[in-house]
């Protein structure tokens, strides 16, 4: 294990504590083990520090393999169109009144998975880098009018405002069902990613290179495929729309390792769950009347972020 990585899982452990912790009721270490301090932890916090865990770990490490197959610092998992396309089979459901128990989840993940039906029709059997990019943004810009769609035709207020709530993305309310549905399959996701690490380092020498040494590029699409569609899909399924946290992790990561996709995935994942668990732990300690949500946290960490990236690239090139 690389000093990095130990680093990292060392602040793992310290924002889950804080995690558990942290709240309107703030919980003493030393008084964990009375009843009511304990039911709060196992049935409320502890479910809720483990979902953010997860999520950070997919969106993180998704991030990282997106931004090294496309050799694009500004590449988010949100190009690929699947994260719309799961929001679009989530709002679906809402918009249907079928938002019971794992319906809205189960709707989502159809959703990412004809997401990514579509996205490999779309991309072909080519390995084209341009191809598939904009394949994914015809998905993206697809899906989002479809949710725009959806939205206005709302039966009544009430789904319409349920709708936009839940897009906005948080991990607030969810249970240990949230926890068992989505862990398998982001588990899934980032094995396949994981598989991706040594095709993605050749990738960085260029396309033709990466043929020459053997890279199947068609195989590389359809594992990337799989890996951004279980692992960014059954993120949004549960907690909705958390943006920025796979464009920004692995740029936070990128200086303190060698660059190299392969060496950039594990310490995105692990820096992506840090990342989410302190966002939310600082969100339930605000003094607000009520909580603010996770994914416009998210955007308000993530915008100023961008646009100075944006700044910095700018005058490299100039």
């Amino acid at each position: 294990m690389s000093k990095l990585n130990l680093a990292l899982i060392i602040g793992l452990i310290a924002a889950s504590c804080l995690s558990l912790l942290a709240g309107k009721i703030w919980i003493s270490p030393f008084d964990i083990a009375s009843n009511g301090e304990a039911s709060i932890i196992y049935q409320l916090r502890l479910p809720r520090t483990a979902l953010g865990i997860i999520v950070g770990a997919a969106l993180g490490m998704a991030g990282a393999a997106m931004q090294g197959f496309l050799r694009n610092p500004l590449a988010d998992p949100g190009l690929f169109g699947i994260s719309s396309s799961a929001a679009l089979g989530a709002i679906l459901s809402l918009f249907l009144g079928l938002s019971g128990f794992w319906i809205l989840p189960i709707f989502a993940l159809l959703g990412a998975a004809l997401g990514m039906g579509l996205l490999t029709l779309l991309a072909g059997r080519s390995g084209s880098l341009i191809i598939f990019t904009l394949a994914g943004l015809i998905l993206s810009s697809l899906t989002g009018s479809l949710t725009a769609l959806l939205i206005s035709l709302a039966p009544n207020p009430f789904a319409s405002s349920e709708i936009i709530t839940w897009l906005m993305g948080a991990i607030t309310d969810r249970s240990w069902s949230d926890v068992y549905f989505t862990a398998p399959l982001v588990a899934i996701g980032m094995l396949c990613l994981l598989l991706c690490a040594k095709m993605l380092d050749a990738l960085t020498l260029g396309q033709d290179v990466a043929l020459s040494m053997g890279v199947n590029m068609s195989l590389l699409q359809y594992l990337l495929i799989l890996g951004i569609g279980f692992t960014v899909g059954a993120s949004v399924a549960v907690t909705g729309i958390i943006g920025f946290v796979g464009l920004v992790v692995p740029h936070l990561m990128r200086p303190f390792t060698d660059e190299r996709p392969s060496n950039l995935l594990i310490p995105s994942a692990i820096a992506g769950a840090i990342l989410i668990l302190l966002a939310d732990s600082i969100i339930r300690i605000m003094p607000s009347v009520s909580e603010l949500r996770l994914g416009i946290a998210m955007s308000l960490l993530g915008a100023p972020f961008f646009l100075g990236l944006l700044y910095h690239m700018r005058r490299k090139l100039a």
